[in-house]
């Protein structure tokens, strides 16, 4: 069974990284990353760690931070987490076009995403191994892609015009979708309102749960104050934890 569930969700995982690849997007969006095909080997490993059986919870993120899962290919992939505690280290190639302030260096990035230390810490806290935290969790992101202006500045999926959001979400909704149908979880967790609110558009009329934790974003003022802690209470109180 397990042999099935991943396979089932790295066919999934190829068709969403087919469908958005055929997108087209426009100015001011000048540079887009896909780490489901430069860094493909690297979420494959994850899938193949993570996704190997029915889940309770699933905690869905937006889209890939520049340090983070554009580096690893792993939802929320602060690197540090990615190596030490999951336990993957392979080579990562390189986008096609690539921001000289945004480049692609993998698992030799130095650099932290503040959002995914923070989150991998707190699984990492209470359940001490990953083997023991992906027994009954999965961690996703809504969208696989990540677009930067020619400045280099992150600009996220909810800013995009209506005109290029709609076929985007509309792939990213279908993938949410087929996790639920294979993973069958009781809880789909939105981190932050974004996702959130996209998963109650996508995953209506389903059997399932939908809880929210804050983002652990530094850019909260809330989050910087002792965010794991507030992130547990959350999920306590909607009786997720």
């Amino acid at each position: 069974m397990s042999g099935k569930i991943f396979e089932k969700t790295l066919e999934a995982t190829v068709a969403l990284k087919t469908r958005t690849n055929e997108l087209r997007f426009s100015s001011p969006v000048a540079f887009i990353y896909n780490p489901l095909d430069y860094a493909w080997e690297a979420h494959r490993q994850y899938l193949r760690k993570a996704a190997c059986a029915k889940k309770k919870i699933v905690f869905l993120g937006m889209n890939p931070g520049p340090f983070g899962m554009a580096q690893t290919s792993v939802p929320f992939g602060e690197v540090k987490a990615v190596k030490n505690w999951i336990g993957i280290d392979v080579p990562v190639g390189k986008p096609d076009k690539e921001h000289p302030k945004r480049p692609i260096s993998g698992f030799s990035c130095e650099r932290s995403e503040v959002s995914g230390r923070r989150l991998w810490g707190l699984f990492a806290d209470r359940f001490g191994s990953s083997d023991a935290f992906f027994m009954d969790h999965f961690v996703a992101n809504f969208c696989p892609l990540a677009f930067m202006e020619e400045s280099g500045r992150n600009r996220t999926p909810d800013k995009l015009p209506a005109s290029e959001s709609k076929p985007l979400f509309e792939c990213c909704d279908r993938y949410l979708r087929s996790l639920v149908e294979i993973l069958c979880p009781s809880w789909v967790v939105g981190v932050g309102a974004f996702a959130e609110s996209r998963t109650k558009v996508a995953l209506d009329g389903m059997e399932v749960r939908i809880g929210k934790v804050l983002h652990p974003s530094p850019a909260s003022p809330a989050a910087n104050r002792g965010w794991a802690a507030l992130a547990t209470r959350q999920l306590q109180d909607q009786g997720i934890w």
